[in-house]
C-alpha cells in the first residue's frame, strides 16, 4: 500500500493529537506536558528512547531490519546508514484569537507557528516507519525538539548527541515547517542553498543625564540620541550594504522615560537583524557598534551595545533538496511542489543540524483549502490558523524521505 494511503488511515489520530497539543502549548526548553504526549504516542512502537538532560527533548531511534538484520547483523556488516527527521514542539508567547474550537487553554501562549502540526506529523511518521521497519535499509533518528522559538533547542540536542544517537553519525537530515500563508493549500516548498536568513539581536542602552524637560541644555537627553540611532541604522543598511545581498533591520523596542516633562537618564533600543550571507553578517557585527558609538560620542553620551549572535543561515544541501523534490513529486505530483527563487527572512535553529550534516528543509502550506495565501494571517499572528488536512501528507513525506534515503545509502547485499 502506498505511504500516502497508510498515512490517511492515521489522519483522525493525528488530528486528535494536534488538537490536544494545541490546547496546551508550552514555551521554551521545558515542555513536560508536550513531552508526555509524545512519549504516550510512541509507546508500544519499537523505538529506543532517550530523553534530554537539560531540556525536555525526545530522541527516538528505529533500527531498520534490512539489510543485515538486528544488532548482530549490524556488527557483522559494519556501520549502517542513518537519517534524521526533526520536529520542533514549542509554542509562542502569543494570546490566541483564532476562535477555533480547540483554542489554547494557556493564557498568553499559543501554537502560532504550527509546531503542534510538526510534532503530530512526526508521530505519524513514527507509526508508518515502525510498520515498515523490516524494509528500512538503516536506522532512523526522530528528533523531537523543544525551544526553537529563540531558545536554540537544537544546540542542546546536538550537544547531547542527537546526530550520533543511532551509533553512527546520521548521513542526512530532514525538517519540515508549515505556513499559514504564502502558498496555496498543500503546496510543498523547497530551495537549495540559502533558504532562511541568519538571525541576530541588537540591544542598545543610551546613557545620558536626566533633567527637566523645559531645560534640555542642562541635561544629556538620551531620547533624541536614540531616535537618531534608529534612523541612522536604516540609512546605514541602504548605504553600506549591497541591495542584492540584503540586510533587514527592524527596531521592535524603543523605550524611554516616565513623564512628558522629565528627560530620562537612559533610553533603550532592541532590534532584530536578518542577513543572507556570512559576509554581510560579519560586516553588520562591525558596522552597527561603530555607528552607534560614533553617534553617542557626537552627543556626549554613553552607549552600551550588545550584538547577540543567534541562529545562523539555514543552508540546504542541493543533493538532499533534489531528493526531497523527487519524493514529493512521486507522492503528490509536480503541481504540489514549489521551488522558491529567493530565501525567506525568517530563521531556524534547524540550521544548526544542517551545518553538521547534509540535509534539507521543506515548507508545507497549511492554508485552509480555498483560502487566499496572500491575505491569510502569517505565522506568529494571534489569528494564524493551520489546516488539519495537511497532517497525513506531512507524515507520509517524513516517512518516505527516511525510507527513500536509506534505500539509496544502504550497501548492496
Amino acid at each position: 500500500m502506498p505511504m500516502t494511503a497508510d498515512a490517511k488511515d492515521l489522519q483522525e489520530d493525528l488530528i486528535r493529537l494536534r488538537h490536544d497539543l494545541h490546547r496546551q502549548p508550552e514555551i521554551g526548553l521545558h515542555l513536560p506536558r508536550t513531552q508526555e504526549k509524545v512519549l504516550q504516542s510512541l509507546d508500544g512502537l519499537p523505538f529506543e528512547i532517550t530523553l534530554g538532560k537539560d531540556t525536555t527533548s525526545v530522541t527516538a531511534v528505529l533500527r531498520g531490519g534490512h539489510p543485515g538484520g538486528e544488532a548482530a547483523g549490524r556488527e557483522a556488516a559494519g556501520p549502517r546508514p542513518a537519517v534524521l527527521l526533526r520536529a520542533d514542539m514549542d509554542g509562542l508567547p502569543v494570546q490566541e484569537k483564532t476562535g477555533v474550537d480547540f483554542t489554547s487553554q494557556a493564557d498568553g501562549a499559543m501554537h502560532a507557528c504550527g509546531h503542534d502540526l510538526h510534532t503530530s506529523m512526526l508521530v505519524g511518521a513514527a507509526t508508518l516507519l515502525a510498520d515498515k521497519k523490516h524494509l528500512l535499509g538503516g536506522d532512523v533518528v526522530l528528533m523531537f525538539q523543544p525551544g526553537e522559538e529563540g531558545f536554540d533547542g537544537a544546540s542542546y540536542m546536538i550537544r547531547e548527541g542527537v546526530l550520533d544517537a543511532a551509533g553512527t553519525r546520521v548521513q542526512a537530515a530532514y525538517g519540515m515547517h508549515v505556513f499559514s500563508s504564502l502558498e496555496p493549500h498543500g503546496t510543498f516548498c523547497t530551495k537549495p542553498g540559502v533558504m532562511l536568513s541568519a538571525s541576530d539581536g541588537l540591544e542598545v542602552t543610551v546613557l545620558g543625564a536626566g533633567g527637566h524637560g523645559s531645560a534640555p541644555h542642562s541635561a544629556k537627553d538620551p531620547v533624541t540620541v536614540a531616535a537618531e540611532m534608529v534612523t541612522a541604522l536604516q540609512v546605514m543598511v541602504t548605504r553600506q550594504f549591497n541591495m542584492f545581498d540584503p540586510v533587514v533591520l527592524s527596531v521592535g523596542v524603543l523605550h524611554a522615560g516616565t513623564k512628558r516633562n522629565v528627560i530620562p537618564e537612559s533610553a533603550r533600543i532592541e532590534a532584530t537583524i536578518r542577513t543572507f550571507s556570512e559576509a554581510s553578517r560579519h560586516k553588520m557585527m562591525d558596522a552597527v557598534p561603530r555607528l552607534l558609538k560614533g553617534i553617542a560620542a557626537a552627543h556626549g553620551v554613553e552607549v552600551a551595545v550588545d550584538y547577540l549572535q543567534e541562529y545562523p543561515l539555514t543552508i540546504t544541501s542541493e543533493d538532499e533538496t533534489h531528493t526531497a523534490e523527487k519524493v514529493i513529486t512521486e507522492l503528490f505530483g509536480e503541481r504540489r511542489l514549489s521551488r522558491w527563487a529567493t530565501p525567506l527572512s525568517g530563521s531556524e535553529d534547524f540550521s544548526r543540524v544542517l551545518a553538521e550534516v547534509p540535509g534539507t528543509f521543506v515548507g508545507l502550506s497549511a492554508v485552509a483549502p480555498g483560502g487566499d495565501p496572500a491575505t491569510s494571517p502569517f505565522n506568529h499572528s494571534p489569528y494564524a490558523t493551520f489546516d488539519d488536512g495537511v497532517l497525513a501528507d506531512g507524515a507520509a513525506l517524513y516517512a518516505e524521505l527516511a525510507m527513500s534515503r536509506l534505500g539509496a545509502l544502504a550497501p548492496a547485499s
